[in-house]
Formats: structure tokens, C-alpha cells, sequence
């Protein structure tokens, strides 16, 4: 085993609000776990799609917005230290001889884990591509759909393209460190957060950015290096220096690796699993949430909470096979509220 190898007793894949829930369960049953995420923050499709939308069918609360059901579960898995990794996806799983996993990411992330649980929604959220072409050959190198390390960017000319809260929060991050920095709209109008936006122009006032109504164009450079990006605007074609080129285009839902590692499907699109623990083909792995398939199945946020605190009680089983699963109640148990801090 390796130094830099992360070792835990449960991974979830997915920070949603199923995956987040599953991490009070799992702390309950005196289980750490480590939370990935492809996104940049916890909270998955309800934080990202729709983060002031209201949801109406969360279990006393008459109206939640998809952040404030976030917020909520943040602070009440607080008491557990749960680790996150995000902007990162799980690219392999690796099933180990004495029945653990080697989970490996595509920021280079080892993981060793006894318990896996698949919290990943409709599956990974994946950039959407710009319509603009050759893109591909410069993806990786100097266009980027996610801000992995910051110094990256550094004494970059970087060119930002959206008008919702990743472009606007990526322009107000990356601006003291650029050695220049354009935000792109088709628009003068922004999705994001007022403060963000009130920011952003800000800065342009200041010029310490630029901001320009238009759309990508065409890409030029070289190898893979940017060099410049030329934009479709009202009045013509117009050339802005670029050597880093954030396109924040949303996102789509895809399956993703998971598909990939031979577990059961259900029409090839979501991963079966049993009704009594919610594990799936593969002893360990476990699946909750939009995710999975069973006869029945609802994709409820309350029916993944449901999933999550039956799994825990295998995971612990699993994890710890020597240690009997003594179920108690939050209300009642001394030992419980100690762990959650309030007795």
C-alpha cells in the first residue's frame, strides 16, 4: 500500500442530498466515510439545477429550496467529519483479494474502502461540449470544463464562457491571479447570485476584467495550446487573447464509468439492487437514490433517505463483522446524541 492512498471505511460517490444523508446513517453505525463528487460542491442536481426551486415533498418541511435541503443536511452530518473530494469522477473500481476496493479518480485519488455506495443520482453530470470546433484537441491542456487547482490558471490569459453562478464565480476566483480575463455572454443578463453578478461588474468598472456580448466563434493555437479565441459578436467576428478557456455550457446526466464496472443494470441505465439492504450484484457495493432499480422503485429524495439508513446497517455488518448492530433511536440513546453532540 502506497502513502498516498486514502483509507477509509465507507466512499460515497455522489454528494446529493441521498449521499449526503447516507453519511448521517453511516456515522451513526460509527462508520467514516469519504465523499467524491464530480460537481465543485455538495448538494448535486438540487444545488446545481435547481437551487432556489421549492421542493414540496420532503418530510416536514412544507417548502425547502434545493439549497436550504443542502444547507440542512450539511450541518447535520457536521458532528461526523466526513472527507469531500470534488470536481473529480471515480474512473475505476477494483475489487481487492480480502474483499476490499481500490477506487481510483480522474484527479489521480486512490481510495481503499471496505464499502462502496453509489449515491450518484441520474449519474455523473458531465460538462456539455461548445458547439465550436476542434475543441477537442485542445480539451485537457488548456480548455477546461471544471477549475481542478487554481495555480493552473495562473498568469493565464483565460476567457470564461457562461452567464450562470460557475462562470460568474470562476471569474470573481481566477481574476487575482490572471494576467487577463474575459467573460462571455450571449447576453447581458445573468442566471447567477445578484451579489456574484453586482462583482463581476464591478471589476469590469475597475478594468480589471473584460466583459463581452457575444459568442465562441472558432479556436486558434497549436498542439493543444490555445493562443487565441475569436468570438461571434453584433459587430463582427472579434479576436481575444486566450491560453485558458473555461466554457461553462451546463451540464448533462450520463451513467458514466459505472456502467462500466459489471455490475447489474436495468435497461443498461440505472443499477439493480436488493430491498433489503440495497446492495447490488457486487457484495460491498451498494447503490441508493435515483441511481438504482428495484420493483417499486420511486425516485423520491425521501425514498433515498429510506435506502440509506437500511444500507448502513449492512455496511456496519461489513465493515465491522465481529461487532453486533445494536439498533437505537436518536430520541432515546445517550450514546447517539453524544455523537451527534447534544448530549
Amino acid at each position: 500500500m502506497s502513502g498516498n492512498e486514502i483509507v477509509t471505511d465507507v466512499v460515497i460517490i455522489g454528494a446529493g442530498p441521498v449521499g449526503l444523508f447516507a453519511v448521517f446513517e453511516l456515522g451513526l453505525v460509527d462508520l467514516k466515510c469519504h465523499v467524491i463528487d464530480i460537481l465543485d460542491r455538495a448538494g448535486g442536481q438540487c444545488a446545481e439545477l435547481y437551487p432556489e426551486k421549492p421542493i414540496y415533498d420532503i418530510p416536514a418541511f412544507p417548502e425547502i429550496s434545493g439549497q436550504g435541503l443542502t444547507d440542512n443536511l450539511m450541518k447535520q452530518i457536521q458532528p461526523f467529519g466526513a472527507e469531500f473530494h470534488f470536481s473529480q469522477m471515480v474512473k475505476s473500481v477494483e475489487k481487492l483479494e480480502d474483499g476490499s476496493f481500490r477506487l481510483t479518480t480522474d484527479a489521480d485519488e486512490v481510495f481503499l474502502t471496505k464499502v462502496v455506495v453509489i449515491a450518484a443520482g441520474g449519474g455523473s453530470f458531465q460538462p456539455k461540449r461548445p458547439p465550436v470546433e476542434n475543441v477537442e484537441e485542445y480539451e485537457g491542456k488548456s480548455v477546461f470544463y471544471a477549475v481542478r487547482k487554481m495555480d493552473d490558471f495562473r498568469d493565464q490569459d483565460i476567457v470564461i464562457v457562461g452567464g450562470g453562478d460557475s462562470a460568474l464565480d470562476w471569474t470573481l476566483n481566477l481574476e487575482p491571479l490572471a494576467r487577463s480575463l474575459t467573460l462571455v455572454h450571449r447576453r447581458d443578463q445573468f442566471r447567477g447570485h445578484a451579489d456574484s453578478v453586482n462583482k463581476m461588474r464591478a471589476l469590469v468598472e475597475e478594468g480589471r476584467i473584460n466583459f463581452i456580448t457575444g459568442q465562441l466563434g472558432r479556436l486558434e493555437g497549436e498542439n493543444g495550446q490555445l493562443s487565441e479565441v475569436y468570438l461571434k459578436t453584433a459587430g463582427g467576428e472579434l479576436g481575444v487573447p486566450a491560453t485558458r478557456l473555461l466554457p461553462f455550457f451546463g451540464l448533462t446526466m450520463k451513467l458514466g464509468p459505472v456502467a462500466d464496472w459489471g455490475l447489474d443494470l436495468h435497461d443498461n441505465a440505472l443499477v439493480k439492487v436488493d430491498t433489503e439492504k440495497f446492495e447490488t450484484s457486487e457484495k460491498g457495493i451498494f447503490a441508493i437514490g435515483d441511481i438504482n432499480w428495484y420493483p417499486g422503485k420511486l425516485k423520491l429524495i425521501l425514498s433515498g433517505f429510506h435506502e440509506g439508513a437500511l444500507m448502513a446497517q449492512a455496511a456496519k455488518k461489513i465493515v465491522h463483522p465481529d461487532q453486533k448492530v445494536v439498533f437505537q433511536y436518536t430520541t432515546s440513546s445517550t450514546q447517539l446524541q453524544k455523537k451527534l453532540g447534544v448530549a
